[in-house]
């Protein structure tokens, strides 16, 4: 990846009252600082888990492994073109105006194994990335990621 930044592949939200997988895709996503997304079932419960993200590689390693997956599939928010399991929990991602930063990987999920059995244990170490909000904006498709390494740097750069 050049000049450590990237690219939003596909945006998906489940609203209140749906259920299941894959997570519906969405036009954009509004993403308000200290909530999560707008009308996301989620929104509001966990503030370190407001937004779910997953690299493009989840969907190889399952497409190598005889499963075509519809993209949403792993519950992510935001689909990369990169993995976003290379870097570490505190890492910022800058998208637009929206800032988010890495504060856990994924648990291993059970429900997955619904698209098959070994699905869960195929992408233990890229299935997902939780973020938390430090500021709020829209997300569409196609929109450039740039990956920095703190949020210090950005608040400075931006005085």
């Amino acid at each position: 990846m050049e000049n450590n930044k990237g690219k939003v592949l596909g945006t998906f939200s489940a609203r209140k009252g749906q259920s299941g997988l894959p997570r519906p895709k969405v036009n954009e996503l509004n993403i308000i600082s200290g909530f999560g997304i707008e009308f996301d079932r989620f929104a509001g419960q966990e503030e370190h888990k407001a937004v779910m993200l997953v690299g493009k590689i989840a969907y190889d390693i399952a497409f190598e492994n005889g499963m075509d997956l519809k993209h949403g599939s792993f519950g992510e928010n935001m689909l990369f073109d990169f993995n976003p399991h290379d870097y570490k929990v505190g890492t910022i991602f800058k998208i637009g105006t929206t800032v988010l930063q890495i504060t856990e990987k994924c648990t291993i999920c059970n429900h997955l194994s619904v698209f098959g059995k070994k699905l869960p244990y195929l992408v233990k170490d890229c299935r997902g990335l939780y973020c938390k909000v430090l500021e709020g904006g829209h997300v569409l498709k196609d929109m450039e990621i740039e990956i920095l390494l703190n949020w210090k740097s950005l608040k400075a750069a931006a005085c």
